[in-house]
């Protein structure tokens, strides 16, 4: 299972790192994703949810 926030959506980005001189290399931004409880359909269930989503108050923890 990717890693993967499931109440934002948020995972990991990918692009180019730029140099000075405009030199391209594949990299990868990685989402700030937790494990924690939460309540899904009524029962805890351990799941990946984004830190945003967390501080912001969209979930409750278990």
């Amino acid at each position: 299972m990717a890693r993967k926030c499931v109440i934002t959506g948020r995972q990991t980005r990918t692009g180019n790192q730029r140099s000075h001189a405009l030199n391209s290399n594949k990299r990868k931004w990685k989402a700030n994703v937790q494990r924690v409880r939460i309540m899904v359909d009524g029962k805890p269930k351990r799941v990946y949810v984004s830190a945003r989503a967390l501080k912001s108050g969209k979930v409750e923890r278990v």
